[in-house]
């Protein structure tokens, strides 16, 4: 990969059932599709409500690119998982799969808040109208089909990076609404990169991050798992 730069009260009961979204690990009950659709609308709804008090701002041309990539790029992770979970079958692709789709959910509200074109709508499994995005995917689902260590570690990557763009993008916006969009998402990464880091470790790999510090990383390793996320 070539990329540096890669890219309440109604919320509070959301956050209770998102406890467990998390972690992703395989000593979970994997939830019912029907019980995770309950799940993500509950949760997409309180975002929604959030946002609802928020006056949209006006939005510049770097944070309209912003919303527009990020929604790809939460596809980019939601399509990976679910095909290494196909190869694979381990439940921490597919449960941190159904929290990509809400990731992508969240940002889609911010795209149509904003009358923005949603580059996901209707696009097929892992094709993307961003060429970078589209690299990507191809690279790392080479890499996670070698093996099932190789398979984590693209999990462990992939989050390493979307912590690295959310990061990049709240710090060049001023707007409340997409702030509060990515920060959600950016817990939910933390979770993620925490639960892919726990099955490489218990394999005995180490993981080494590529986008983020290493002080940074670690600090997301060594913390406790963020209730309320997305």
């Amino acid at each position: 990969m070539q990329r540096r730069t890669f890219l309440s009260t109604t919320l509070g009961a959301a956050a209770l059932a998102l406890a467990g979204c998390g972690g992703g690990g395989d000593s979970t009950v994997a939830a019912t599709p029907a019980s995770t659709d309950v799940t993500s609308a509950t949760t997409i709804a309180a975002l929604s409500t959030q946002l609802d008090a928020i006056p949209p701002a006006t939005l510049s041309e770097s944070e309209a690119a912003a919303l527009v990539f990020m929604r790809e790029e939460e596809k980019l992770a939601r399509d990976v998982y679910q095909l290494l979970y196909t190869q694979w079958g381990q439940r921490v692709f597919s449960n941190i799969a159904a929290s990509e789709q809400q990731h992508m959910d969240a940002v889609a509200l911010l795209l149509a808040r904003y009358n923005l074109p949603d580059p996901a709508a209707n696009a097929a499994t892992g094709v993307f109208t961003d060429p970078t995005l589209q690299q990507m995917f191809n690279t790392l689902m080479a890499q996670g089909q070698t093996s099932l260590i190789g398979a984590l570690t693209v999990g462990a990557t992939i989050e390493d990076v979307d912590i690295m763009d959310l990061e990049q993008r709240i710090a060049a916006t001023d707007n409340a609404d997409i702030a509060l969009v990515f920060g959600e998402l950016m817990k939910g990464s933390r979770n993620h990169m925490r639960a892919f880091i726990s099955q490489l470790t218990a394999a005995g790999v180490t993981y080494t991050p590529q986008y983020i510090s290493q002080a940074e990383f670690d600090a997301i390793v060594s913390s406790p798992t963020e209730t309320g996320s997305i």
